[in-house]
C-alpha cells in the first residue's frame, strides 16, 4: 500500500461564529473540533499529517501542540486549492493524500477507511444527498453515472442547481499529480477563488475515474459555520455516545440529557440519571450508580460505589462501595478506600479517607491523611492553611471527632482517640483519650441585653 499523508484545512476565520475564539478552537465534546478531526485521521496511521492554519494562526498552534503535526501556513485565503497549495512542500512526490476539515468535526473512522478503499487510482471523493442542496457544491454525473465535474452552488445553472448529490470537499487525490493540477486551477468564479473542487474535472480530463462514496449520515460531513450548527452536532455526538452506552449496557435515564466530554469507560449494570457530565478519562466499576446533575472529571469510582445527585468530582478516586453526597465536592488528590461515605454538603481535597470512614455532613477536610472507621462529625474543619503555607492534619484509625471540631495543622489525632464536640484542636490529641479543647461555658447573672433608643 502506498503512503498516506492527510491534510487538513484549518484556517477559515469562522465570522459567523462571532468570537475571537479561530472556528476550528471550538470545543465540540470537550475538545477543539480540529483535535478531533486530528484524531480521528491519526487513526489511519498517515505518514504525515499537515494542517493549513490561517486566523488566529499562533492561537490554533498553542492550542494543538501534536509534535507529529507538520503546519502550513496560509497568510491569504483564497479559497481551498490555494490552501492545499501551501501544504504542498510537505508532501511527498508519490503516495496519496485525503484532504479534510478542521470544521467538519464528525466523520468516522469507518468512512475514511471506505473512501481509501475506494480510491484505486488515488481519487476517490466523499459525497451526500440532501433533501436541499441549496449552498453547496453540485455533483454532476455523466449519462453513465460517472462523476465528471463539480460545480459550486453560486456557479450552478437551473438544471444544476436541481442536483440533490453534494461535494462534501472531502476526497483522496494523487500526489504525483498535485503541482501539475493545482498550478491549472483559475480563480475565474463568482467567489474569485481557487476552487479545490476544480480538480475533479482535471482528474477526468486526465482519464482518471473519480469514484463517490456515499456518507451513511448527513452529521459526518456537516460542517460548522455558526454557534447553532455547532450546537446540533453537540447533541448528535452526545447521542451518539449515549447510543454506544447503551448498546454497551449501561442504563442511561435519559439519552438525551447526558454530556460525555472525554472518554467514559464502564463496567456492567452501571445506571446514570440525568443531567450528568462526564470529562476527561472517568472509570467506572460494576454496578455503579450516578445520581442526577452530577459532574466527575479524571475520575475513578470502583465497584458498588453511588454518587447521589449534585456532587462534584475531579481528579479524585472512589474505592469500593462507596456512598457520595448528595451535594458532596471531591477536590483533586482526594483518594477514599472502600466503603467511605461522604456526605452531603462535605468537601474534600488533597486528602486520603481510609476504608469504612465516614465524613458525612457540612465539613472540610483538606490535605488530610484520614485513617479507617473513623467518624468525623458535622461541621469539623482541617484548618490547613496559615494565609502562606499549606499544612497536613493526621487522623489516627478509630477516631471519633466530636461535631463543630477545628483541627489546627500541623496536627495529630492519634489512633482511637475521641474529640469532644466544639473543640478547637492545637496539639496531639492522645491516642485512646478523649480531649475536648474549647473555652469554659459562662453565664453571666443580670445581664441585660441592650434596647434600642427611641
Amino acid at each position: 500500500m502506498d503512503s498516506l499523508s492527510v491534510v487538513i484545512l484549518a484556517a477559515g476565520k469562522g465570522k459567523r461564529m462571532y468570537s475571537a475564539l479561530p472556528k476550528v478552537l471550538h470545543p465540540i465534546g470537550g475538545q477543539p473540533m480540529l483535535a478531533r478531526v486530528i484524531a480521528t485521521a491519526r487513526q489511519l496511521q498517515p505518514a504525515k499529517i499537515v494542517v493549513v492554519y490561517g486566523h488566529g494562526g499562533e492561537q490554533v498552534r498553542e492550542q494543538i501542540q501534536d509534535p507529529d503535526i507538520a503546519w502550513a501556513l496560509q497568510a491569504e485565503q483564497l479559497g481551498t486549492g490555494h490552501a492545499l497549495k501551501m501544504a504542498l512542500p510537505h508532501l511527498p512526490k508519490v503516495g496519496r493524500t485525503l484532504v479534510l476539515y478542521g470544521d467538519v468535526p464528525l466523520t468516522t473512522l469507518a468512512t475514511l477507511q471506505q473512501l481509501l478503499a475506494v480510491a484505486e487510482q488515488g481519487m476517490a471523493l466523499l459525497v451526500d444527498v440532501l433533501p436541499d442542496a441549496s449552498g453547496y457544491g453540485r455533483i454532476v454525473r455523466n449519462a453513465a453515472g460517472e462523476i465528471v465535474a463539480i460545480v459550486e452552488d453560486k456557479d450552478c445553472n437551473p438544471q444544476q442547481k436541481a442536483i440533490r448529490e453534494i461535494n462534501t470537499g472531502m476526497l483522496v487525490l494523487p500526489n504525483e499529480r498535485l503541482d501539475d493540477w493545482l498550478g491549472a486551477l483559475k480563480n475565474g468564479n463568482a467567489q474569485g477563488e481557487y476552487y479545490l473542487t476544480d480538480v475533479i474535472g482535471l482528474a477526468v480530463a486526465d482519464g482518471l475515474a473519480v469514484p463517490g462514496v456515499t456518507v451513511a449520515a448527513s452529521w459526518e460531513a456537516a460542517g460548522v459555520n455558526n454557534k447553532w450548527q455547532l450546537a446540533e452536532l453537540e447533541r448528535q455526538l452526545q447521542l451518539n455516545q449515549a447510543r454506544a452506552l447503551l448498546t454497551a449496557g449501561v442504563t442511561l435515564a435519559d439519552p438525551a440529557r447526558i454530556d460525555v466530554r472525554g472518554e467514559l469507560q464502564h463496567g456492567q449494570d452501571v445506571s446514570i440519571d440525568v443531567g450528568c457530565v462526564f470529562e476527561g478519562q472517568v472509570s467506572l466499576g460494576d454496578n455503579v450508580q450516578i445520581g442526577a446533575y452530577c459532574v466527575l472529571k479524571n475520575v475513578t469510582v470502583a465497584a458498588g460505589s453511588r454518587i447521589a445527585p449534585y456532587s462534584h468530582l475531579e481528579d479524585a478516586v472512589v474505592g469500593e462501595g462507596c456512598r457520595i453526597g448528595p451535594y458532596a465536592r471531591l477536590r483533586p488528590g482526594a483518594r477514599l478506600a472502600a466503603h467511605v461515605h461522604v456526605g452531603n454538603f462535605v468537601e474534600i481535597k488533597k486528602a486520603t479517607v481510609g476504608e469504612g470512614s465516614k465524613v458525612n455532613h457540612l465539613s472540610y477536610i483538606g490535605d488530610a491523611d484520614i485513617g479507617s472507621k473513623v467518624n468525623v462529625g458535622a461541621g469539623s474543619v482541617t484548618c490547613n492553611y496559615d494565609g502562606v503555607n499549606k499544612y497536613r492534619t493526621v487522623i489516627g484509625d478509630g477516631v471519633f471527632v466530636g461535631s463543630g471540631t477545628l483541627m489546627v495543622a500541623p496536627v495529630t489525632l492519634e489512633e482511637g482517640a475521641t474529640i469532644g464536640a466544639g473543640s478547637v484542636l492545637t496539639k496531639t490529641a492522645p491516642a485512646g483519650q478523649l480531649t475536648v479543647a474549647r473555652a469554659k461555658q459562662l453565664t453571666v447573672p443580670g445581664w441585660q441585653r441592650p434596647q434600642k433608643l427611641k
